[in-house]
């Protein structure tokens, strides 16, 4: 992280740690799959706490609820939470693309 002589080294822990808390909330079990097929989301947070490079907004409460206000949480076609389980139904996907090549 890079910070200026007016910031707080503590203060952009804290920005981080909103921000994870943040999107565990959102994603209910944050995945990195959520975060990659589901950008939109990562970005709207983003957007409320950071304007123009300025941080505006650190209280987790408020930081949830204006991504769930701005209707930008993606919601999982299967219902399951992400996880492992997510992650291997991809990857047996993935293994069958292959077999046409050979």
């Amino acid at each position: 992280m890079i910070s200026t002589s007016t910031e707080s080294p503590l203060a952009l822990l804290d920005l981080v740690q909103v921000f994870v808390e943040a999107l565990d909330r959102l994603f209910e079990n944050v995945c990195e799959l959520d975060l990659i097929f589901n950008f939109e989301t990562l970005h709207a947070c983003l957007g409320e706490m950071i304007v123009g490079g300025v941080v505006v907004e650190t209280a987790l409460d408020k930081v949830v609820s204006g991504v769930r206000g701005q209707g930008k949480v993606a919601k999982r076609r299967d219902g399951a939470a992400g996880g492992v389980g997510s992650i291997a139904m991809g990857v047996e996907g993935l293994a069958g693309m292959g077999r046409g090549w050979r």
